[in-house]
């Protein structure tokens, strides 16, 4: 006997975008409105988010890994009988490829080669690393660390990996030698790091986890990568240890304030790199999403563990 169809509802926009809805069809649910669906796709924002929903509704799927302000909204907590995912996980690819950029320009004084007008080589040769025999420390090593790692082996770095468990990071081309310390370890790994990729989640517990105390604890050639949250590294300490050298620069998907506004001191740095938010661009991202999709909706037809599920208890 064939069990009922599961009924996924996607809003808030109409019509849904068509990869997700091609990604739930394909799970084996069906797409219905909302009134009648056990799921919901959520591709719009927290202030666009129904004030009720349906109490059919098991499980809701936001389109963002980062979901602070579904808490500072209370979102979370008015539906305590909910199940909420993120799409942590989802984007980690192209995060992390884009983390790495950074830090190859970075330690490669990309900075200066482009905003060089004449022959500088001299000037440039001191300044220029690799890291080849370097220790990269991941700060959050969830899914864009998972994804980051196999791109640093074969550049030769030796990987820490921080997360709050503790628990060895693994994964496809992750390596044993990766050695993982819990967040509560982090104070006594800054010494023993070349360069930092900071990729955890915005929480009040992680609001400026990298201060000033942290960075003078680093080395001058250091370079500190932010593709998380900007609140996780106190911006006037940054720029202070930016202008006196006490680090070799900062490569910044994220900042705080963001937008950051013109004039600030990060944009006219020369040791600083700052993009703006662009690491998981609209063309990549609902490709992407769309695929985290299908295989949360065939984990929640099967009755299986979803991917990325929302701690209450925890902020992400």
């Amino acid at each position: 006997m064939n069990r009922p169809a599961v009924t996924i509802a996607i809003g808030p926009t109409e019509p849904p975008p068509t990869l997700v809805e091609k990604a739930v069809v394909e799970a084996g649910a069906t797409v219905a409105d909302l009134d009648e669906a056990r799921g919901l796709i959520w591709v719009g924002g927290v202030d666009e988010f129904p004030d009720e929903l349906p109490a059919g509704v098991e499980w809701v799927q936001l389109s963002a890994a980062g979901i602070e302000d579904w808490f500072t909204a209370g979102v979370i907590a008015r539906y305590p009988a909910v199940r909420f995912t993120s799409a942590a996980g989802a984007f980690a690819a192209s995060v992390a490829e884009h983390a790495l950029m950074l830090l190859l320009a970075g330690v490669r004084y990309l900075p200066e080669h482009l905003r060089a007008s004449d022959w500088r080589q001299q000037d440039f040769f001191p300044h220029i690393r690799s890291l080849r025999g370097k220790t990269v420390t991941i700060v959050g090593a969830g899914g864009i660390g998972r994804a980051l790692i196999p791109m640093l082996v074969p550049l030769g770095a030796h990987i820490i990996a921080v997360n709050r468990s503790g628990r060895p990071v693994t994964g496809p081309g992750i390596p044993s030698s990766v050695e993982t310390f819990p967040a509560e370890h982090l104070g006594r790994i800054w010494p023993h790091t070349d360069h930092v990729v900071v990729a955890a989640p915005a929480t009040p517990a992680t609001r400026h986890l990298i201060g000033a105390d942290e960075l003078a604890r680093l080395k001058p050639s250091s370079w500190i990568v932010n593709v998380a949250r900007g609140s996780l590294i106190d911006t006037d300490a940054l720029v202070a240890a930016l202008s006196s050298g006490a680090i070799g620069g900062a490569g910044l998907d994220v900042t705080d304030p963001e937008p950051l506004p013109a004039g600030h001191p990060l944009w006219s740095l020369p040791n600083a790199i700052v993009t703006p938010h662009d690491s998981n661009p609209p063309q990549l991202r609902l490709a992407a999403f769309a695929d985290h999709v299908e295989a949360n909706v065939e984990r929640f037809i099967a009755g299986r563990p979803l991917l990325a599920p929302i701690d209450p208890a925890l902020g992400y």
